[in-house]
């Protein structure tokens, strides 16, 4: 049987993250027909995790990982950069899970751990790893409220945090828009860019091939395992892992079964002495919203790509995977009014990257880690949570592959299969009226 690719990624805008380092070097295109004992399709969070965790058990294996994009370009370099650690459940009113969340913490807390090894084994520079911590900005009655019920489920669970006022949160954002937050130490702040090209670096320096600009167009059953296909060359395979997030769909595997979901994001040019001046703060922080529908911030400075504020809100539901410009600029109007209001004295400032980043959800919350078919194996569908949940599914499907059980395996392993979605076109116009009326709702979130 052949698994043929119905549609490659394509996202609207640069991925501002990658843009704002130092140029890559030239992208190693696979032009050739190889062999491999497991081929990774996908270069993002997953799939070069799973990449190390393949040589960690078994350095002697040959790998290959094939990515569509530049690395860096696809959404893994798209994402705010928030690697969290807690309870961080995206469709509940304050992040408050439903399920174990202690075995989860201590999951994505191995994973926290791993990418940290990775970055010292791979001299990353540390500035793109800054475990810094996050705080859940509230700026409505309602908000802090949300907060309150959040830091009374942490507080249950034995886990740190502060509640910062008014003048906490000014001092650190240097706005005044925010009546308080939810500090938590755990999160660690990437610069995600920085973070996924040091490990494709790293990879390659353990020989592992990585290979850029070669989507995979199909791949097929052989007598000896799988042939995998792109425009330049062919990869004869053992295994395959597939860490490819929502486009497990393209290839035919959980069909009506996936939200497609796409988020935007703009980031200002860097800011000169006067406008650092006029905006005060702290050089780095990073807020989530309270209600999970709002919107993101981070600051940057210099050691992560220059003095930077990122801004990121609006989802739209696109079961086909195709945006258009339009979608990007409607996004970015509500975007810069929300900078506005936030930064007065910075209003009208025009942001200089504006884009969009695709995520994957199931509606029950489950991700797709186990094996699909024989010698094909999965660590797709994050649910909103690609840095830390990423890492752990390619880890896990690393694992499968290989035989070996775990706590991450065990977990995903026993999660049940994503529930089928509604129907077209009801999926699309009912997803997005509920996205938009969850958007006007946490307006000032």
């Amino acid at each position: 049987m052949q698994r043929a690719a119905k549609c490659l990624p394509s996202l609207q805008g640069p991925a501002a993250w990658n843009r704002i380092l130092p140029a890559p070097l030239r992208p190693q295109v696979l032009a050739e027909d190889l062999t491999a004992d497991v081929t990774i399709i996908g270069a993002g969070f997953a799939g070069l995790s799973a990449a190390r965790r393949l040589t960690q058990i078994d350095a002697g294996l040959k790998v290959i990982v094939l990515d569509a994009l530049p690395i860096a370009e696809s959404s893994a370099g798209r994402n705010s950069g928030f690697m969290i650690d807690l309870p961080h459940e995206l469709t509940s009113e304050d992040y408050a899970g439903a399920g174990d969340d202690k075995s989860l913490i201590a999951l994505n807390r191995q994973a926290i751990h791993f990418a940290r090894e990775a970055v010292d084994e791979y001299q990353i520079d540390a500035n793109y790893f800054d475990p810094a911590g996050k705080v859940n900005g509230a700026a409505s009655v309602k908000a802090a409220a949300h907060n309150k019920s959040y830091a009374q489920h942490l507080a249950s669970l034995g886990e740190d945090y502060e509640l910062l006022d008014q003048r906490q949160m000014t001092e650190l954002t240097g706005s005044r828009h925010y009546l308080g937050g939810l500090y938590t130490p755990g999160t660690v702040m990437l610069q995600p860019a920085g973070y996924v090209r040091g490990l494709a670096a790293g990879l390659r320096r353990a020989s592992v091939s990585v290979f850029e600009e070669s989507p995979v167009t199909s791949f097929s059953k052989q007598d000896s395992g799988w042939l995998v296909v792109t425009p330049g060359g062919k990869v004869s395979t053992g295994k395959i892992i597939l860490t490819i997030n929502g486009h497990l769909e393209s290839f035919g595997y959980e069909r009506d079964r996936l939200m497609q979901l796409f988020l935007f994001a703009v980031m200002t040019p860097e800011l000169d002495n006067d406008a650092m001046m006029k905006l005060g703060g702290q050089p780095r922080w990073g807020i989530t919203p309270s209600d999970p529908m709002g919107t993101t911030l981070r600051r940057i400075d210099t050691g992560q790509g220059g003095n930077r504020i990122v801004t990121r809100t609006c989802a739209v539901l696109k079961p086909d995977m195709r945006l258009t410009q339009a979608h990007v600029d409607r996004a970015a109007a509500v975007m810069q009014d929300k900078f506005d209001r936030r930064f007065p004295k910075l209003a009208g400032l025009k942001m200089e990257y504006r884009w969009a980043g695709h995520l994957c959800l199931s509606m029950n919350g489950v991700a797709v880690m186990r094996e699909l078919e024989d010698g094909v194996y999965s660590g797709c569908v994050q649910n909103g949570l690609g840095t830390a949940r990423g890492t752990l599914t390619g880890m896990g499907a690393a694992e499968l592959a290989l035989g070996i059980e775990s706590d991450i395996t065990r977990h995903f392993g026993s999660e049940a299969l994503p529930k089928k979605l509604p129907p077209q076109p009801f999926r699309e116009l009912g997803a997005n009226l509920v996205l938009r009326w969850k958007e006007w709702r946490a307006a000032e979130e």
